[in-house]
């Protein structure tokens, strides 16, 4: 595979993954910017307190709230998550995920139900990520033979609550598509971390098909499961038309991980210097420095994430040859190429299957 090759097919996986459009809409938020609606997600997480016997203002002053404000940052969106995932019971993400999609957000829920196809709402999902889900970014690639909807950073997650946060989306997306399908789908799902003591809770809301210590947060489908009937909201698809237009400029906006991921993906094989990337977003080399720390990475951490990720694909559903991947990414020799991906994923090239 050439390198002209590979940016071609990752320009048709970018399209995949963020439906038709311009990468990204507005400046990307931040973990401290508030731009989450109360009445979004935040709503949603009140509810599930209440029904869990938490007194809200016991549940806010926890979160380092003294009110419901307006607009949350993602950070304090993840502060009222903290004391859920550890007062809300072992089933808190499931459920709180099962009640999550399409949710009571605006345009992005209305055009989510209005979807005709299974595809065509993760399409949804993944380029109105802004608002349906913000601290996590999915990504959609759809090879000859099954769909994979992988999940990373928007802009930061705190170690204590990745799993949970990973757990609550996987949860949202599989009750969803199984209420819109009007059967549970056969999704194979694999998690970025070790397995946990008892599996009871994965079982019983996500299925059998569970795969710990994988390099990816991931959810595969074969495509079979594309042609399942498909339950849409009747009338026509006035709200993605609206999206479309821009009526929800929240909808449309990347966290900064993800915005930076959707830049490095325009050119993997060859990845603009640091300089250059902050140029792109409009601000000095020390500015975008200081906000990825902000955001507990760095620009090489982001750059040789997003390239063990690109390799994984490529040498998995993909099945292209060590030597052609190397080349792919623009490494001078396969011996390189091995020592990043051992590196990374603690694997060598040659022991990833599909």
């Amino acid at each position: 595979m050439s390198r002209q090759a590979l940016q071609a097919e990752l320009d048709e996986l970018l399209l995949l993954g963020l439906g038709a459009g311009p990468v990204s809409t507005g400046a990307p938020y931040e973990i401290d910017t508030p731009c989450l609606p109360w009445s979004d997600q935040a709503a949603l997480l009140a509810e599930f307190a209440r029904s869990r016997g938490l007194a809200q203002s016991e549940w806010l002053a926890a979160a380092g709230l003294q009110s419901s404000p307006a607009l949350l940052s993602p950070r304090q969106l993840l502060a009222l998550l903290e004391p859920l995932k550890t007062q809300g019971g072992a089933d808190a993400a499931f459920v709180i995920g099962r009640q999550s999609l399409p949710g009571h957000y605006g345009l992005a829920s209305q055009a989510l139900q209005q979807a005709a196809s299974l595809e065509e709402a993760l399409q949804l999902l993944c380029r109105h990520a802004g608002r349906l889900s913000p601290l996590l970014t999915p990504r959609l690639l759809v090879d000859g033979r099954e769909l994979i909807l992988l999940w990373s950073d928007a802009c930061g997650l705190p170690p204590s609550l990745r799993g949970f946060v990973v757990d609550l989306h996987m949860s949202a997306v599989a009750s969803f598509c199984a209420a819109q399908s009007g059967t549970v789908l056969p999704w194979r799902f694999s998690f970025n971390r070790t397995a946990p003591r008892d599996l009871a809770q994965h079982a019983v809301f996500l299925g059998p098909q569970l795969s710990f210590d994988c390099q990816v947060d991931a959810m595969r489908l074969d495509l079979d499961g594309l042609r399942c009937a498909w339950h849409a909201a009747p009338g026509p698809a006035l709200a993605r038309e609206a999206l479309a237009q821009g009526a929800d400029p929240q909808a449309l906006r990347r966290g900064l991980l993800a915005a930076l991921h959707d830049r490095l993906l325009q050119s993997v094989a060859e990845p603009p210097a640091l300089e250059a990337m902050a140029l792109s977003f409009g601000v000095s080399p020390a500015t975008l420095k200081r906000r990825l720390a902000q955001h507990g990475s760095h620009y090489q951490a982001e750059l040789d994430q997003l390239r063990a990720w690109v390799a994984l694909y490529l040498l998995g559903p993909r099945g292209e040859a060590n030597e052609a991947v190397a080349a792919a990414l623009g490494f001078f020799d396969s011996a390189g190429f091995r020592r990043f991906f051992k590196r990374w994923t603690g694997l060598l090239p040659s022991a990833v299957g599909r």
